[in-house]
């Protein structure tokens, strides 16, 4: 029975266009026609730039609708690096951006969108629905599957200086299209697909207990769980089983719909800092702090983690508690699996430091949302603790 009361009240927006299919990077050109452009700049890293034909793919579909290409990102999206593609796109002319990459690529693009439209540097915009018009047009064509980017209205951006990532949300910034084209994905080393998956698992595992769930979140949240539960394993064992691939990238962008719907919660408090502080990908970050967050969790919201649990297919146990159990180490086998850290020590986070990484997550937006109370400083130490 979901756990929905009579005065249940949200809001959903998901305004962003989905082309999905193997090959249909093709159609990148027509996605643009649609939106009414003609100078894209393509924002890009330079190793996915010099090392795959990707970004040549999208350059040829754009035709003469590509204005150039701003290369520059880097991981964790500093926000010297968002100025800098924004000076280079509005110098090109650019009427719209095209992200090709993961997460740092389109969450690059979106604050590259915020400065080409409102001026100034990032930094003068951080916050939650503070922008009073749409941004730039924005393409995201995801090459690998996971954030979600391209269907939410988050994006994450480093300050390097004081070692925090400053948060955007805003209805205004969610992509207006996404290309998903499964063979894009094909060429990620091993570790970044489950990475990845995991990320996109961590979205819908918190979404599904988050405090603004509703029955459309959870909806794209559990079907989620289902799909990266069975096709990870797939996509780790044959890089170029292009259903799994496919299936993980769908599942991401549902994943990224119901935390959109949602929002997330202490898993991610913890990883934005780990990930500011110690340079560790958010997905592994994700993947390490995930299974003791359910478990802290669990006291409250047992009969949610059970149904989380069977959707990861783990054995049910006798009572909510049990099966709710049984699901944390589901995840932790995914994660053991995929050949990814399992706990922090592994990933580089010295113990020193946990009680500044606890300080940390309790001023990360994402802890206001988990589904149980966790903005306590001893509690959440217990958590990076159990994870170290």
């Amino acid at each position: 029975m979901d756990d929905f009361g009579a005065d249940l009240a949200f809001g959903w927006y998901q305004p962003t266009r989905i082309a999905f299919g193997a090959g249909v990077v093709k159609e990148a050109g027509l996605e643009l026609k649609r939106l009414g452009v003609t100078r894209a700049v393509i924002v890009t890293d330079a190793v996915l730039r010099g090392k795959t034909d990707v970004v040549a793919q999208v350059e040829r579909a754009l035709g003469a609708r590509c204005a150039g290409v701003f290369d520059g990102v880097a991981p964790d999206t500093p926000a010297e690096v968002v100025d800098r593609g924004a000076a280079a796109a509005r110098a090109l002319g650019a009427d719209a951006l095209v992200s090709v990459g993961g997460g740092s690529a389109i969450d690059t693009a979106k604050g590259m969108a915020i400065v080409l439209t409102e001026g100034g540097a990032i930094r003068d915009h951080q916050g939650s629905q503070r922008l009073g018009r749409r941004q730039t047009p924005h393409l995201a064509i995801p090459t690998t599957a996971g954030t979600g980017s391209e269907v939410s209205m988050y994006a994450v951006v480093l300050d390097e200086a004081s070692r925090e990532k400053m948060h955007f949300a805003d209805d205004r910034i969610i992509p207006d299209g996404a290309v998903l084209d499964p063979a894009l994905t094909v060429g990620m080393p091993r570790w970044l697909t489950a990475a990845t998956a995991l990320d996109a698992l961590t979205h819908a595992i918190e979404a599904f207990q988050a405090m603004q769930r509703n029955p459309l979140s959870d909806a794209a949240a559990l079907h989620a769980i289902r799909l990266i539960a069975r096709a990870l394993p797939r996509a780790l064992a044959d890089e170029k089983d292009l259903a799994a691939r496919g299936i993980l990238l769908a599942a991401a962008n549902l994943a990224g719909q119901a935390f959109n719907g949602a929002g997330v919660g202490l898993v991610h408090a913890m990883a934005h800092v780990i990930g500011a502080r110690h340079h560790v990908h958010h997905g592994t970050a994700n993947a390490i702090c995930l299974p003791h967050v359910m478990r802290f969790d669990a006291d409250e919201l047992s009969p949610r983690l059970a149904r989380i649990a069977e959707a990861l297919g783990a054995p049910p146990g006798k009572d909510d508690a049990a099966t709710a159990e049984a699901g944390a180490r589901a995840v932790e086998e995914l994660v053991r699996q995929s050949g990814l850290p399992t706990r922090l020590r592994d990933a580089g986070v010295p113990e020193s430091d946990l009680p500044a990484c606890a300080e940390g997550a309790l001023s990360d937006g994402a802890i206001v949302y988990n589904g149980k109370f966790a903005a306590d400083r001893d509690l959440v130490l217990g958590v990076f603790r159990a994870a170290y």
